[in-house]
């Protein structure tokens, strides 16, 4: 059993967003993921020449299944192993892939999209909506890895003595601090920190500055997801329980007025809302879904698939923020007066904070004035609930989404809150969605776990922390020539306390992914790069006319392996130092005055050796 936890352990030292990240951390958990298709292909005895492998959720399983011809796949699921992770995978033959449009849309599911249109992903990404539940594919093919290797380890299993829910969740060993303390704790404790990675002139200390796109694991959060991994049938409801009550608590959505959800991210918990969204507007009309500039594809795309309705889009300002006057007039035009024929506004889908600006939206204003002119208010907060504190109930949000993976737990959970009346009872869909969601139990406890953690530490420490950082690093950055911030600049701005620690950037004369390749080879920096599954945001903020973008889509579709420029990315999290943002800012100065600082080729040697033995840890083998 100790061995297997220390695969895991393994790849939580490396844990980061797949696919899209240029830091080490990221170029090793793409690594580990994709490694785990070839394990599924050896456990099924099938050749990734004729068949694909696709991890998804148990429903997202079956309604991918009920689009394929029987015969052409294979389903495998932790469940057959004994494990709770809510992990279905499917090994479908290529040529028997459905094409266009996925059976679910959000994240990572498109190359490009415009207000109107979308440039779909290749497989497997575009039936993988969402970030994927990256660590619970990596345990689940770990412990395929182990029973392979180890003959008593299914044994063993049944020597495991489990803690209570109860322990589980509330107990551990920073029990006796809290506030600051709590958080320095956190932050040396925290795995994978500061771990050295080859750079170019050697080793050095990696820096985390992708918390936007996923948090690395708190160290109890970790105790949580193991301790909850083999808990007995008769006490994974329990564990479910609980950690709904915590979410209920601290989101402030009563039990008696709100129902909390589990699923496996926030794209999924947004199509799920978008499903089975009612309104009660009443009449023949046309519902027509407010969202802003700034939403995800998460949060965009699932609502133009909503039956007989359409997406109106509203406006930010300069410094990122949405624009509540025209809000008003919008909802006043299709819903008071009526100008719009039977086109109503019905719900304002709107994002707390923006990935890509940091922009945090004053979800209360907006409230008060969507709920006057009778629409419903469903709120994006993935980059706000471990950041800042959520009153749903004090605001007058009736629906709030967000994903484990951005507060510290990165075990696939997700969550929907919404007040009940909101979404339509009953109906097999749902109940297989609600029931998929919970096979998750180690996740979902892992999620409660972090938001314990989090509230312990206090909202305004971790506020004031990460403001600290931002300060600095846009100071910093307006010092360094041929750098462009998008979005509030200045920390004397009226509005910066409204501002998260989230940046965008360009450097003159190199391309985003170039800049973030090197701030890692320089820096050991992991950042992000690219348009953050927030295309149209991304282009307005670059002031991309109707003309180029028309050209850039020609492009993604004629050459589908061109890889989008986009912009430059740092966020913060509660891991991140003063020092870690001098060293940043230090690193940047050199790449803007074009300073050489070593040999390309022996550093791409030392970063694939350092993964290879990085897969060997996890996997037992360097793939």
């Amino acid at each position: 059993m100790d061995h297997f936890f220390s695969r895991i352990n393994a790849a939580l030292q490396t844990y980061s967003n797949v696919h899209r990240g240029s830091g080490f951390h990221s170029q090793v958990s793409t690594r580990l993921y994709e490694h785990a298709r070839k394990v599924v292909l050896e456990e099924m005895k099938l050749e990734g020449a004729t068949h694909l492998v696709i991890f998804c959720t148990p429903r997202r399983a079956g309604m991918l299944a009920d689009t394929l011809r029987a015969g052409t796949y294979r389903l495998l699921s932790d469940r057959d192993y004994g494990l709770r992770l809510g992990v279905s995978v499917l090994a479908v033959e290529k040529k028997a892939l459905p094409r266009g449009k996925p059976f679910e849309t959000g994240g990572g599911t498109t190359r490009l999209n415009g207000g109107d249109w979308v440039v779909w992903a290749g497989a497997p990404e575009r039936f993988e909506a969402g970030t994927p539940a990256v660590m619970n594919v990596i345990t689940f093919c770990a412990y395929l890895a182990e029973l392979r290797t180890n003959d008593t380890f299914g044994k063993s299993l049944t020597k495991v003595n489990p803690l209570s829910p109860e322990q589980i969740l509330y107990e551990d060993t920073t029990m006796a601090n809290g506030g600051k303390a709590l958080l320095q704790e956190l932050r040396d404790s925290m795995i994978g920190r500061r771990m050295d990675v080859p750079v170019l002139q050697g080793r050095m200390p990696y820096v985390n500055f992708d918390h936007a796109a996923s948090t690395p694991c708190l160290a109890p959060v970790r105790d949580t997801f193991l301790n909850a991994l083999f808990l007995p049938e008769n006490q994974r409801q329990e564990v479910v329980e609980e950690a709904r009550k915590i979410c209920s608590r601290i989101l402030e959505a009563p039990l008696e007025a709100y129902d909390i959800h589990f699923f496996s991210n926030t794209t999924e918990s947004v199509n799920v809302a978008a499903a089975h969204f009612t309104h009660d507007a009443g009449g023949d009309i046309v519902p027509v879904v407010l969202a802003s500039l700034s939403e995800h594809s998460s949060n965009d795309l699932p609502w133009r698939e909503m039956t007989g309705g359409e997406v109106l889009r509203i406006g930010i300002d300069a410094e990122g923020f949405l624009d509540l006057g025209q809000l008003e007039a919008l909802l006043s035009a299709y819903n008071a007066e009526k100008l719009h024929g039977k086109k109503r506004i019905v719900l304002a889908a709107l994002c707390g904070a923006s990935n890509v600006t940091g922009a945090y939206n004053d979800l209360a204003g907006i409230s008060r004035i969507v709920h006057r002119y009778g629409a419903g208010l469903l709120v994006d907060a993935a980059q706000m609930v471990a950041h800042r504190p959520v009153a749903m109930k004090t605001a007058g949000i009736d629906a709030l989404v967000f994903s484990a993976h951005k507060v510290y737990a990165p075990f696939g959970a997700g969550v929907l809150a919404v007040r009940r009346g909101m979404l339509r009872s009953g109906g097999e869909s749902r109940k297989a969605a609600l029931a998929s969601g919970e096979e998750n139990t180690a996740g979902i406890a892992a999620l409660g776990k972090a938001l314990l953690l989090l509230e312990r530490t206090g909202f305004d420490v971790i506020r004031q922390e990460e403001q600290k950082l931002t300060a600095k690093a846009l100071n910093g950055l307006s010092e360094i020539p041929g750098v462009s911030v998008y979005g509030l600049r200045r920390p004397d701005a009226e509005s910066f306390s409204a501002k998260g620690g989230v940046i965008p950037f360009s450097m003159k004369g190199l391309m985003a992914p170039k800049l973030a390749a090197e701030l890692a080879a320089r820096g050991g920096i992991g950042i992000r790069a690219g348009c953050f599954c927030a295309h149209i945001l991304v282009k307005h903020l670059y002031g991309l006319s109707p003309r180029l973008e028309r050209f850039q889509r020609f492009i993604v579709k004629t050459l589908p392996r061109l890889s989008l420029p986009g912009m430059a990315r740092i966020s913060f999290g509660i891991t991140n130092t003063e020092a870690e943002v001098t060293h940043f800012l230090q690193v940047m100065a050199g790449i803007a005055c074009r300073k050489k600082s070593g040999s390309l080729k022996g550093y791409r040697t030392q970063v694939q050796e350092a993964i290879r033995k990085r897969v060997e840890m996890v996997f037992g083998t360097g793939g």
